[in-house]
């Protein structure tokens, strides 16, 4: 999900970390969000009350802009209003508001107009925002045309390997910040001029242990009609260089994009100062341990030396592409194991056999993980799976796809109580529900354009609609379920139960002993309902039986957690592989 699985910041790049981005991102004190708004400046811009006029001079930009354009409201300058806004929308804590409308085609030097017919986070249209001073500032993400190999033609961001993050993506325009007084009723209008442009972002420099890999995908880049990348950062083992002839095993670590190192290696000390989402990590419970424990441990004489490697595949609608081919994002999966996995291979001496492939990853991680084991059962050793996103769709999260109606409302239950949680705390207090995260994302980006994870899972399970953007599995602001989608995501390999059911005579013999897969009893965005019935299935399997684990943390354990330190799940890896490795193979890397 949208939490990322790391607290610290990605080196070098003046990003903040992402760990409280996958499944969900944390803390939330929700706020109603309003329907969606197509806009751009012209006569029929409403009349009366509060406006923005935002504009892009000539000099700065020449040609017509397509994008989102937000505008983002402030108590203070530091940090600037539209990297607070962003962070209060990923957070969902509702601290600092922001507005939203598509341009289309907005020609130089003409304005924008955002006024009442705009959305916002948290409030709703631009008439509740109370009256006061801020700070404001505008910023457009910037949208780029593409011509598919599917015969449709969309704008979307094309990612500037910073991970789908407006605030931060190259090439974004936006305004300086000014200090000034808004009131809801003024009819004076805010005038806004875009006249900078996001900077690159400066990658981490590699070093003895850490290197990075960014590659063109010929495959993606036909599909997509636009030159597309992938990614890696790989982690080598102690003595590399040392030894070239020695070849080693690998360990995928299944992620959101990130230029850290996997597992948050690390050889600095971790910051002593407040972290994001540190809060859900400490409520999880568990062993995982930090990125700099995790270094020490790594860099030892008696540790496993493996190659461990984190892959980057973010798409123009999510920071990732969740690994597998699909109707809207492309064929990703056959882009990673046909051109980057390849790569890899011959680029850092990997053995290259499916027994020294092994997988790893939690919450999207975990999906990953998950799906290419079973999607691609020969290719790869095995994965130890923790809290995935949901891997039987008869629990997506607390929905049944199948059979509700809506996604907002628990069925049967009197109107008026309370609707459908999204999260919840480990004591199973909710903190938030469906309808508020689903116009959360309205307000973020139409079209499947908010590259939250409600918008992430339409994208990639779901089919395309006939104006060549994600059908939506259910509408945004009634919650109604479209019965079709949900068939699409099941009869098409995303609902990773049933495709285990519906193909076990096929696939079961290539997975036995392969797959391992954990999470906690109370995980955070109701995860563990969906793992219950996958366990409960692959238990019952027989002519094979399938042979792996799943294991539940107990009690109260919440989205995070997993049984063993990153270094002792190496160990656990290290020995599964070695245990399958053909006789006369050389083991040497085991210490």
């Amino acid at each position: 999900m949208v939490v990322n699985e790391r607290h610290s910041n990605q080196s070098g790049t003046g990003l903040p970390a992402r760990r409280g981005e996958t499944m969900m991102r944390h803390r939330t004190a929700w706020a109603l969000i309003g329907g969606l708004v197509t806009m751009t400046a012209g006569p029929g811009a409403a009349q009366g009350g509060l406006r923005f006029e935002v504009s892009v001079p000539a000099g700065v930009r020449s040609e017509p802009l397509t994008g989102r354009l937000f505008i983002g409201l402030a108590a203070s300058a530091d940090p600037e209003p539209r990297i607070a806004a962003y962070n209060s929308a990923r957070q969902r804590d509702g601290r600092v508001p922001f507005f939203a409308i598509d341009l289309e085609q907005l020609a130089p030097g003409r304005a924008a107009v955002v006024d009442a017919r705009a959305i916002g986070f948290p409030y709703q249209r631009l008439k509740q925002l109370p009256a006061g001073e801020y700070w404001v500032q505008a910023i457009v993400n910037v949208y780029t045309k593409f011509a598919r190999a599917d015969g449709h033609t969309i704008w979307a961001h094309m990612d500037q390997w910073e991970g789908q993050r407006w605030a931060f993506s190259p090439g974004n325009l936006y305004s300086e910040a000014i200090r000034i007084r808004v009131d809801p009723k003024s009819p004076r209008p805010i005038r806004l001029s875009l006249t900078k442009i996001v900077s690159p972002i400066a990658e981490p420099l590699d070093n003895e242990w850490v290197k990075h890999i960014k590659i063109k995908s010929e495959i993606l880049s036909r599909w997509w009609g636009h030159p597309m990348y992938l990614g890696a950062t790989v982690l080598l083992p102690r003595g590399y260089d040392r030894n070239p002839s020695a070849r080693y095993p690998v360990v995928f670590h299944q992620d959101h994009f990130s230029l850290d190192a996997p597992f948050g290696f690390t050889t600095e000390p971790p910051n002593p100062g407040p972290q994001l989402f540190a809060q859900m990590g400490r409520e999880a419970g568990g062993k995982r341990e930090s990125g700099y424990d995790f270094g020490r441990a790594w860099r030892t004489d008696s540790f496993p030396r493996l190659i461990a490697v984190k892959l980057n595949h973010p798409t123009p609608f999510f920071d990732d592409s969740y690994g597998v081919n699909s109707a809207n994002n492309g064929p990703y999966g056959d882009a990673i194991h046909q051109e980057l996995i390849p790569y890899l291979e011959r680029s850092f001496r990997m053995i290259g056999q499916p027994f020294a492939r092994v997988m790893t990853g939690g919450s999207t991680g975990g999906w990953i993980s998950l799906a290419l084991q079973v999607h691609y059962p020969e290719f790869y050793g095995g994965t130890w799976t923790f809290y995935p996103d949901p891997v039987d769709f008869r629990r997506y999260q607390l929905a049944n796809i199948y059979e509700d109606t809506s996604a907002f409302r628990v069925p049967n239950t009197p109107y008026g109580l309370p609707e459908r949680p999204f999260q919840m705390n480990p004591l199973g207090q909710p903190m938030g529900n469906v309808r508020e995260l689903s116009r959360m994302e309205q307000t973020q980006g139409t079209k499947g354009r908010s590259a939250g994870q409600i918008d992430a899972w339409n994208v990639t399970y779901g089919p395309v609609g006939t104006d060549g953007y994600p059908r939506r599995l259910w509408d945004l602001s009634t919650g109604d379920l479209d019965r079709e989608v949900a068939h699409y995501m099941r009869d098409n390999g995303y609902d990773l139960g049933y495709y285990l059911k519906q193909n076990w005579g096929k696939v079961g013999p290539s997975l036995v002993g392969k797959l391992h897969v954990y999470t906690g009893d109370m995980d955070h965005f109701y995860l563990a309902p969906s793992v219950y019935l996958l366990e409960e299935f692959l238990e019952s399997t027989t002519n094979p039986y399938y042979g792996g684990a799943f294991g539940y943390g107990r009690p109260m354990k919440g989205h995070g957690w997993q049984p063993w330190s990153n270094a002792d799940l190496m160990g656990i890896m290290a020995e599964h592989i070695a245990s399958r490795a053909p006789a006369g193979t050389d083991l040497s890397w085991r210490r």
